[in-house]
């Protein structure tokens, strides 16, 4: 059976009402960033929606239901992917996310940070910071500590159907105006470079990272490219934006009836647009916009029915 889960959501100084507006989703004010949809983060767990294991946190599901999920079961102590949407109804600061080693090593543990984009909403010449121009880190200093941020900073125009990677080093933001579903590692390991001098309500500004962020950015900006992968059915087309040692990110336009053979691990699943079903096992269930799930490794065919955009993604 597809297990529906709750999100949690984050007040953040960028957010805004997108969440509930386009979504539905009952957010806590109107300053409201990010839906963790899909996290077994202890910064923010999702819970099951309902069904025999409602009410159980997902960190709880990976320890004590281990069968779930397949083959990435053993490969960590840690459920490995979070899933979120954010909206930047401002923009979000400047900021890099360390990899692996370096977040062992520095942040007791944590995993690093690599994550992608898929943008599902942009007002027009809406942009994101995406790199920089610095071919040194004596350079990169240098540039920062001049405050020469437009000399820095690359800038990419972006649109809804977009899709960007961001791996670890990557010095980045989403800029205003727009709405994103992330995949990422576990993490919630940030180093801001630059939050345009804002101040929270008490009139204090922000805190940076420039020490970690210059140790951990990738110098000089090497951009990574991602060629998607097309399969087409009649009923469905199913985009790989992208397959690497971290996660596989697909999207699935489906239009009638598709049958999702069984995998070998786990799936999570968010419904971006339309609505339909899912059959199992002899039972229904309905998924709509905002919808988010996990489909259980190793078990029967799911047929999956409706008009209905998924973004699905599983760990490596």
């Amino acid at each position: 059976m597809p297990i529906f889960l709750e999100p949690v959501f984050k007040e953040r100084i960028w957010g805004g009402t997108k969440l509930n507006q386009m979504f539905g989703y009952e957010i806590p004010s109107d300053r409201t960033g990010e839906c963790w949809a899909v996290s077994a983060h202890p910064h923010g767990q999702s819970v099951v929606r309902d069904g025999p294991l409602a009410g159980l946190t997902l960190s709880e599901l990976w320890t004590n239901h281990r069968q779930l999920f397949g083959d990435a079961a053993g490969k960590s102590d840690t459920f490995p992917l979070l899933t979120k949407i954010l909206d930047a109804s401002k923009d979000l600061s400047v900021q890099v996310h360390p990899d692996d080693a370096y977040a062992m090593t520095h942040e007791n543990g944590e995993l690093g940070k690599t994550e992608c984009w898929y943008i599902l909403d942009a007002q027009p010449d809406a942009e994101i910071i995406f790199g920089h121009t610095a071919t040194t880190r004596e350079e990169l200093v240098a540039m920062i500590a001049d405050g020469r941020w437009d000399d820095l900073l690359c800038r990419v125009t972006v649109r809804p159907g977009d899709f960007f990677y961001v791996p670890s080093g990557t010095i980045h933001a989403l800029g205003e105006g727009i709405v994103v579903l992330e995949t990422q590692q576990s993490s919630d390991t940030t180093y801001r470079v630059y939050d345009y001098d804002r101040v929270d309500e008490a009139g204090n500004k922000r805190e940076l990272h420039l020490d970690k962020a210059i140790q951990v950015t990738t110098v000089p900006h090497a951009p990574m490219t991602t060629e998607s992968q097309l399969e087409r059915t009649d009923e469905a087309t199913i985009t790989t934006f992208v397959s690497n040692e971290f996660f596989t990110v697909q999207r699935v336009d489906l239009k009638g009836a598709y049958v999702a053979a069984t995998a070998s691990t786990f799936r999570i699943c968010s419904v971006t647009d339309g609505r339909g079903r899912i059959e199992h096992a002899g039972h229904s269930y309905e998924m709509k916009l905002g919808d988010h799930f996990i489909l259980p490794a190793n078990t029967e065919p799911y047929q999956i029915s409706g008009e209905v955009e998924l973004i699905v993604s599983w760990p490596s």
